[in-house]
């Protein structure tokens, strides 16, 4: 898978004021970032989906990828869209893959069904329960029982690059930070090459997480999944879904906008570039963007961290 941070670059005091200090002006600079996608399910949404692809590719991302629907609900699709990422737009593509409602033959027959694709990238996650990750997690009979299992089946089948699942603010299901971050380190010794943070909103929650990680003998790669949303409805549910917090300021600059989605979207590209570039100022230097299919913030929000076409 986070700083108390305002608009236009200021972080905001505890009562939600911002101080008069400012970011200085960035000239343009390389990062690596990275976008991910999910399969489209009708002939409008892939329409779109290849629209955002056409967008976001001269960007030249270090990778792609596209999501796992819940229980395998989208494993061909999720294939399909691998494989022509890859093929169409010459950039590394990596497909999610989970241990939900599959056995260990299964999902082995899935991996080596990409490597045969020449797909070598593989996101490698535990899954969430039918009722979601608020609900109790059972593993497959005959499956894997966790992220860190099937990590290592996955390095017995190919040498493949694994991005594996953080939680800044702590898994749901987690009894504690420490039992989150032991289970981080598990998959980092089954052989991840590099964590993916869930979405988060205030930067220190990301920066506390990268230290305890780092002191916890996590010794990869700590990417921060950056969100830009425009609808603090649909936010607000799905941060509740996943652990997230929402805070107080960040509802506050959609207050009353409801209506009005052009500001909005200017709101949600000014918020997410404010956080990308705090973190950047502590030596963050890749940033893995949930596009939800959508181009024109993750675009906006490259623009301004000075990734751009060449």
């Amino acid at each position: 898978m986070s700083p108390d941070t305002g608009p236009i670059g200021s972080p905001l005091s505890s009562a939600g004021s911002p101080p008069a200090a400012e970011f200085p002006a960035r000239a343009p600079q390389r990062l690596s970032v990275s976008f991910e996608f999910s399969p489209p399910r009708t002939d409008a949404a892939e329409k779109t989906l290849w629209e955002t692809v056409t967008r976001l590719t001269p960007l030249r991302p270090s990778f792609f990828s596209v999501t796992y629907g819940a229980g395998g609900s989208t494993r061909q699709r999720t294939h399909d869209t691998v494989a022509r990422l890859k093929s169409e737009t010459g950039i590394d593509a990596a497909a999610h893959l989970t241990c939900v409602a599959a056995t260990q033959g299964e999902i082995d027959d899935i991996a080596r069904a990409y490597w045969d694709a020449g797909i070598r990238h593989i996101v490698a996650l535990r899954g969430d329960p039918p009722g979601g990750m608020g609900g109790a997690y059972t593993p497959h009979p005959g499956g894997y029982a966790n992220a860190a299992a099937l990590v290592a089946g996955l390095k017995k089948i190919g040498n493949f690059q694994i991005s594996v699942a953080g939680y800044p603010e702590k898994h749901p299901a987690s009894a504690d930070e420490k039992a989150d971050l032991d289970n981080l380190k598990a998959k980092v010794d089954a052989g991840a090459d590099r964590c993916i943070t869930q979405f988060f909103f205030e930067a220190e929650d990301f920066l506390r997480f990268r230290d305890r990680a780092a002191a916890a003998g996590v010794n990869v790669p700590i990417v921060p999944g950056i969100m830009p949303v425009s609808n603090f409805a649909a936010v607000n549910r799905i941060a509740g879904l996943c652990g997230s917090k929402v805070p107080p300021w960040f509802a506050n600059m959609f207050e009353g906008l409801d209506d009005d989605l052009e500001t909005r979207r200017m709101i949600a590209a000014t918020v997410a570039g404010d956080l990308c570039r705090r973190l950047q100022s502590e030596g963050v230097g890749q940033f893995h963007f949930y596009t939800l299919n959508r181009a024109d913030l993750t675009f906006a929000i490259c623009h301004l961290l000075g990734v751009r076409p060449k």
